[in-house]
């Protein structure tokens, strides 16, 4: 008996919704995921090209086809064509490679329920199958396009993010630094990876730095490092983030948020390729790809004069801009989805169904904290839901709206200006703390960063501060 025929005797008794048929024609790709489906429990043939798998669809009789797209004799998107006559009700998740996503969209117009790009984890694969599984007892199965990362995954199907993605794909295979901008929330350090895990550097490191959550002390300490003894603290050497990087990607985060000094210094290492340590004597050499994120207009910081204009252009090689949620639509209810699924998992919870009316008024909301905000909000929806399904009362009917934490009451301007009044709270504010930023901060509700842009921006007033700033 060969090998065709032993599998064609594997599970034909089996339930015939545990049955998946993978078709292939790299026979090490094909045994490597019949392996990972068998793990998991389902029964599982192998097919060698398109034309045997419509022979096995027919006796086999499989409740999920899994096939690549480019094969001899009949490729995926004929096989779709061909299973779907056939069996109608089978589940279909094509198989394909970057720069065939749009040929992936046709292949969900001709009736496939997912596709995944290539490479991809069998975690991934594990989970696909498990949602399309679910989908179809509850009686259909949701569209989940799946854009591996790392172990995050980056879900769309509108039009525009989706040649976005092709396009960066050709510029992930470059050394080109790339510039992503976009609004808090987007998904820029998704992206980030994505371009990462598409380079030639997707096996070596990748560093993020977010340079908006450090003070400008500890941020440079952990760009460059330090030497034993450089500083008082400096107890042991420091290596930086920078080193740490050497081969990999290094993503400096919210870049727009880094004082000048540092501006100045990074560019240095960008052109030079070294790095000097705080208290070093020797420049350390290093190979690494940047990837920079903002979520403000950099070239308005330059025009302020609060980002280096020689820098902007060192680092805008490649600009990106990731589109607000709200100019996406069409992905809502797929990140939905994707958000019930993964919180009532992760809280032990019996996935609930996202209602069609619920759907729909997600699509009607701004989304000014966009992907991340509506990821909070499916958390908290399937909370609510209970055993039933997601409803519009589940979700947030409107934007609450946020202010500053105020404990004592406002004060009145001099002169009546916005400006003033920001001003003398801000200054109240930290007279009140003893001039501790990082409480005034808090108390106030922005950043310390904000902060202390705000002071900056006092002090280069024309009008005198009534306190010293510190």
């Amino acid at each position: 008996m060969n090998d065709r025929e032993k599998s064609g005797l594997l599970s034909e008794h089996g339930d015939e919704n545990e049955r998946i048929l993978i078709v292939d024609d790299d026979s090490s790709m094909r045994a490597a995921l019949m392996e990972t489906v068998k793990r998991l429990g389902y029964s599982v043939q192998g097919a060698v090209d398109g034309v045997d798998a419509i022979e096995r669809v027919a006796r086999f009789r499989p409740w999920m086809v899994l096939t690549d797209l480019r094969m001899p004799r009949l490729n995926g998107l004929e096989l779709i064509k061909e299973v779907k006559t056939r069996a109608p009700q089978a589940t279909i998740v094509l198989m394909t490679a970057y720069g065939e996503i749009e040929t992936a969209v046709e292949a969900m117009k001709l009736g496939a329920s997912e596709y995944l790009l290539k490479p991809f984890s069998m975690d991934l694969l594990e989970r696909v199958i498990m949602n399309l599984k679910s989908g179809r007892e509850e009686g259909g199965a949701p569209s989940l396009p799946a854009h591996p990362t790392e172990n995050r995954t980056f879900l769309t199907q509108d039009p525009g993010m989706i040649r976005l993605l092709s396009t960066i794909e050709g510029v992930a295979a470059s050394q080109a630094t790339v510039m992503i901008q976009g609004e808090s929330g987007t998904g820029k350090e998704l992206l980030a990876r994505f371009i990462h895990n598409r380079s030639p550097r997707a096996h070596r490191p990748f560093i993020a730095v977010n340079c908006a959550a450090l003070p400008d002390g500890l941020l440079e300490s952990e760009l460059f490092g330090h030497e034993r003894g450089a500083f008082t603290g400096a107890l042991i050497k420091k290596i930086g983030k920078f080193e740490m990087a050497h081969t990999g990607t290094l993503l400096l985060d919210e870049i727009s948020e880094m004082n000048l000094n540092l501006q100045a210094k990074l560019l240095r290492v960008l052109q030079e390729r070294e790095v000097d340590r705080i208290g070093g004597r020797d420049p350390v050499s290093v190979n690494i790809r940047v990837i920079a994120t903002t979520n403000r207009a950099l070239y308005r910081e330059v025009e302020q004069g609060r980002f280096r204009e020689d820098l902007y252009y060192r680092l805008n090689v490649f600009p990106v801009t990731v589109p607000p949620l709200r100019e996406r639509t069409v992905d809502i209810p797929l990140l939905a989805r994707n958000f019930v699924s993964q919180s009532a998992m992760r809280n032990g919870l019996t996935q609930p169904l996202l209602s069609d009316s619920a759907s729909a008024h997600l699509q009607r909301l701004p989304w000014k904290g966009n992907v991340r905000e509506l990821e909070n909000v499916m958390e908290r929806a399937v909370l609510l839901a209970g055993h039933g399904p997601i409803l519009p009362e589940h979700c947030p009917s409107e934007q609450p709206e946020v202010r500053p934490v105020q404990s004592a009451p406002p004060q009145q301007p001099v002169n009546g200006s916005l400006w003033e009044m920001e001003r003398e709270l801000i200054f109240k504010t930290l007279a009140r703390v003893k001039d501790n930023r990082t409480h005034a901060a808090k108390e106030l509700g922005i950043s310390i960063r904000t902060l202390r842009n705000k002071l900056r921006e006092y002090r280069e007033g024309e009008r005198p501060c009534s306190i010293n700033s510190p």
